[in-house]
């Protein structure tokens, strides 16, 4: 009987051991080849990032005791803050209780005008004294000059200067011929600079106790300030007198004049005027609004400066008048509103102030 033939059957035991041994060993190898490599080829990356990482540590502590300075003089500094703090709210509190026990802000401003007005009368005995040496004193009453009798003291003083077309020049010739011509030509006309010069030496006798306004007026007003219209100065405020001044420096004469408007805004103010100064060259022109006609008459005129001064409030008025040609009722009338409102009347020379 012929012996059976052994079927192989690939999947017996001893052929899966000799699979499962040979796979460990290639795996065994792998992993030793693996580690050599990585052995071999990333030690210097390691010893790089270390020294990499050594740096950052180093900067990072130089970093942390410039920080700890930093926060020892912040420190320093809000000790210092915290002092000088304890100090101004110490001074806040002590102002306080001065401010506490001083009365209105009115009575302070009246007490400080009483020390001007003593330091004032000091400084005038000191100049007397020293006067006593003259061989002859005129002494007047009050506050006049008397070379041109001018009033010049007061608490609020209005100075009012004429700036229609007519301060252009003295004859009614140049005027006409002047008025058309460029601004820069304009301001420079020597009547118009005198008028000027005449405000800067009004306002230089203030004594600085004294408050003032200045105006301008030819159909309409205006104050040498702009903004600052029905309110007072302070003389002792040079800065605001010198921006006046170089307001008014740059203004230009035209139109034409309307009295009862310049007078009519000094009744504008809270507290009026007590002392007003005109600086004008003649009657008005028109009256609160402007003329129908081309023309106007002397009598028109006279009728238009009655008007005006039907609105003027009550309080000296000061005129100095550059004559006018073609005007001859304007100095009669000028110098009797002076003397009716207890002011003065003065045309000076061509060469005054």
């Amino acid at each position: 009987m012929a012996r059976k033939r052994r079927r192989i059957n690939p999947f017996s035991l001893s052929f899966l051991d000799i699979m499962a041994c040979g796979f460990g060993a290639v795996t065994l190898l792998f992993l030793i080849l693996k580690h050599d490599v990585g052995s071999a080829t990333g030690e210097p990356g390691v010893r790089a990032e270390a020294d990499l990482l050594r740096e950052e540590i180093r900067t990072g502590e130089k970093d942390l005791v410039a920080l700890r300075n930093s926060l020892a003089r912040m420190e320093e500094q809000i000790v210092e803050a915290r002092g000088l703090s304890k100090r101004i709210v110490g001074r806040i509190e002590e102002t306080r209780r001065e401010l506490s026990v001083q009365s209105d802000p009115e009575d302070e401003i009246a007490r400080l005008r009483k020390q001007v007005e003593e330091m004032e009368r000091e400084v005038a005995e000191q100049r007397e004294q020293g006067r006593d040496r003259n061989v002859r004193r005129f002494v007047g009453e009050g506050d006049r000059q008397y070379l041109t009798g001018l009033k010049l003291g007061g608490e609020r003083v209005l100075i009012l200067l004429d700036a229609s077309a007519s301060m252009l020049a003295e004859d009614i010739v140049n005027v006409l011929r002047r008025r058309n011509m460029d601004e820069d030509i304009r301001r420079r006309a020597d009547k118009w600079r005198r008028a000027l010069r005449t405000v800067e030496w009004l306002l230089a006798q203030l004594p600085p106790r004294s408050r003032y306004q200045v105006y301008t007026f030819n159909t309409a007003v205006r104050p040498a300030i702009e903004g600052s219209a029905g309110t007072w100065q302070d003389a002792a405020d040079r800065a605001a007198m010198d921006r006046a001044v170089a307001a008014l420096r740059e203004r230009v004469p035209g139109d034409g004049t309307s009295l009862v408007n310049a007078f009519s805004a000094a009744g504008d103010f809270r507290q009026g005027p007590d002392n007003i100064f005109l600086i004008t060259d003649g009657l008005p022109t028109q009256g609160r609004k402007p003329p129908a006609a081309n023309t106007v008459s002397g009598r028109k005129r006279v009728e238009l400066f009655d008007e005006a001064t039907r609105a003027l409030p009550d309080a000296p008025v000061n005129i100095i008048l550059f004559p006018m040609e073609g005007d001859p009722m304007a100095a009669a009338l000028f110098w009797q509103l002076a003397v009716a409102s207890r002011g003065a009347f003065l045309s000076p020379a061509s060469d005054w102030p």
